[in-house]
């Protein structure tokens, strides 16, 4: 426990989207949150909102998450690895290498980075790991080829750190979301292109929010700690399948 006696919870990318909800949303539940993210100015922000701590970090730097260790302690409770993106849109016979090489290194080689520095304390904290993945993880779609692979490749990295913990109090969820019109995913992935992304949701009435996601690492992250969601797949009503999805016109 954190010497304010809730349980501790880190959030990697919790500067905006699904990590900050995620961090108000776990703050109600009484929750100390560590906010952590690139965006100093933000998680700072955020911390003083929900009474929690922020910490610089950029899993994708080694000397960032050697210094988050230090400073969350030698006890966590629950870690929320959010921090990841889709950077281009562009098919396999096309593609960016150098964007793919950085999907890989955050989304997932900043998992691992993350979870390796901080299991020592969440198997102190008989803690939880909850990974934000994505239905890119289970089905492929044209253009998303190193988005895909990458998630694919986070879904892998769960299913493996399940099984090799398996005698330790460490519970291992994955989320895999569908389609969310969360603060600058999209916008991120076109370059900032504000028309290409606003076409992904269009017609979409309804598409989930960073609101709905943060409900559900909520919830894994309250349940009995007998009980672990292995996989949970949330997409909204609309999107009946990744190629399948209902647009009003």
């Amino acid at each position: 426990m954190s010497s304010t006696d809730r349980p501790l919870a880190v959030v990697t990318g919790a500067s905006s989207g699904i990590g900050a909800a995620s961090a108000r949303r776990l703050a109600r539940e009484g929750f100390e949150v560590v906010c952590a993210a690139r965006r100093l100015d933000r998680i700072e922000a955020l911390a003083k909102e929900i009474d929690g701590r922020a910490i610089q970090c950029d899993v994708t730097s080694a000397e960032d998450v050697a210094a988050l260790a230090e400073a969350v302690g030698d006890q966590v409770n629950l870690l929320v690895n959010n921090a990841g993106g889709a950077f281009g849109f562009e098919p396999v016979a096309e593609a960016d290498l150098d964007a793919w090489r950085r999907m890989y290194e955050v989304n997932v080689i900043g998992v691992a980075a993350v979870t390796k520095s901080l299991l020592p304390a969440l198997i102190a904290g008989e803690g939880q790991i909850i990974v934000m993945g994505s239905t890119a993880g289970q089905v492929a779609y044209e253009g998303g080829g190193g988005y895909v692979a990458a998630k694919h490749a986070v879904k892998a990295v769960v299913d493996t750190l399940r099984l090799e913990l398996y005698d330790q109090p460490v519970r291992v969820c994955e989320i895999a979301p569908g389609m969310v019109k969360s603060e600058g995913f999209a916008l991120t992935r076109f370059e900032g292109d504000q028309a290409r992304a606003e076409a992904v949701y269009a017609g979409v009435a309804e598409p989930l929010t960073s609101d709905d996601i943060a409900d559900i690492v909520a919830w894994v992250a309250t349940r009995p700690a007998h009980v672990n969601i292995d996989r949970l797949t949330v997409r909204p009503r609309a999107q009946a399948a990744q190629h399948k999805v209902h647009r009003v016109q």
